[in-house]
């Protein structure tokens, strides 16, 4: 293990947390509030932002979508650079906090902001930016990485920098109390995935990387076990723990993959798949397809996750009891989104991922586009 470990965003963990914020941005900072569809207005997050933003001088952009548009982002952009907006506080999921990564990025750069996401220009500067998170899932209230969609083109590309990472991330866990069931079970799978992707590689004596991501694979299970019964304590370790599966710990100084985002993010751009869901039908064949390099872990998997006994079949088993956790929370694990054309999909998902330079994807760069085609054909019902 050899690596550099930093997390810089202060967590502000617990009821009624939202109300810090009034202390967090400087009152001389012009904020810029960024927020999706509207729902934190009839949950009551929106009217606790704006108590605690009474002091200072804001304005708000509404409107950003579940797979954040850069088409949707760039009237934003402008936004920030006209009114010269000192710091950008995303209230939202996942989405909402990626794209205003973006936004802070992009507002501090003088070409075309997708050129960050098509690595063209490297991130030097942004705009100050914090969270107050309302959906657990993708952990992205406290780290750099940021996922945006290009319409025009049906591209889903990734950009990372340390220098977009929010300053502090509000997170309480009230504010799950209005979320749907389906968006739940979605957070639940998107921070799975998240561990799986930094754990299911190769052994590398981390004994300290395993172990953590062994137990929040376990938080995971025990909450889905419990998804009926959900309570204070229950929203409180589902937040928690899927921000602990993408804060970047779990993957220090260990090998990770990501391969199922990849190729995931595509399904989403093409045929729309809520983005949790597209990773659970893409890994249970990808871990399939991969299984020589990843059977140690998978079974070390099966024995320490999900209490398997030990068999020539323990990596399998271990896949198979992946899948039945995932239809647990009513997830499918094959897309069924692409309409009758199998053949069609799988060219149309190939074409994309051949287009995007995702030619040699995974811990070991050992999946090929034949080897995607191979994780499709299974993947696509």
């Amino acid at each position: 293990m050899k690596f550099s470990y930093v997390n810089p965003t202060q967590i502000q963990f617990g009821q009624g947390q939202i109300a810090s914020i009034a202390k967090l941005i400087p009152t001389d900072q012009k904020v810029l509030v960024i927020y999706g569809g509207g729902s934190i207005k009839s949950n009551g997050v929106y009217d606790q932002v704006k108590e605690a933003l009474s002091g200072h001088q804001w304005t708000e952009f509404s409107g950003v979508e579940p797979n954040p548009t850069v088409e949707t982002l760039d009237k934003a952009v402008a936004l920030v650079k006209e009114q010269g907006v000192d710091f950008i506080l995303a209230v939202g999921g996942g989405s909402v906090i990626d794209g205003s990564k973006y936004v802070a990025a992009a507002a501090r750069y003088d070409g075309d902001g997708w050129d960050i996401l098509e690595g063209k220009h490297q991130v030097t500067e942004a705009v100050p930016l914090a969270a107050v998170l309302t959906l657990p899932a993708t952990g992205s209230e406290s780290n750099g990485g940021s996922v945006i969609t290009k319409a025009a083109t049906k591209a889903k590309l990734a950009f990372v920098t340390p220098i977009v990472q929010p300053r502090f991330a509000v997170m309480d866990p009230d504010v799950m109390k209005s979320l749907p069931e389906r968006q739940l079970a979605n957070g639940i799978v998107d921070a799975w995935v998240h561990i799986c992707e930094q754990y299911l590689t190769f052994p590398a004596k981390a004994m300290v990387q395993d172990a953590y991501a062994e137990a929040l694979l376990k938080n995971l299970r025990q909450l889905a076990t419990a998804f009926e019964d959900r309570n204070d304590s229950w929203r409180a370790n589902l937040m928690w723990t899927a921000n602990q599966a993408l804060n970047g710990l779990i993957g220090a100084g260990v090998a990770q993959d990501w391969a199922t985002h990849m190729i995931g993010h595509e399904l989403t751009a093409l045929y729309g798949v809520d983005h949790a869901r597209s990773l659970a039908i893409i890994q249970p064949s990808l871990l399939r397809n991969q299984l020589p390099g990843k059977k140690a872990k998978l079974e070390q998997m099966g024995r320490n996750v999900f209490a398997l006994e030990a068999g020539e079949d323990l990596a399998e088993r271990t896949i198979q009891a992946i899948e039945q956790f995932y239809y647990s929370l009513d997830v499918a694990t094959q897309l069924t989104e692409h309409g009758d054309d199998k053949a069609a999909a799988v060219d149309a998902i190939l074409t994309q991922l051949k287009g995007h330079g995702m030619t040699a994807l995974g811990e070991n760069q050992s999946i090929s586009l034949e080897r995607s085609k191979e994780i499709l054909e299974l993947a696509v019902a």
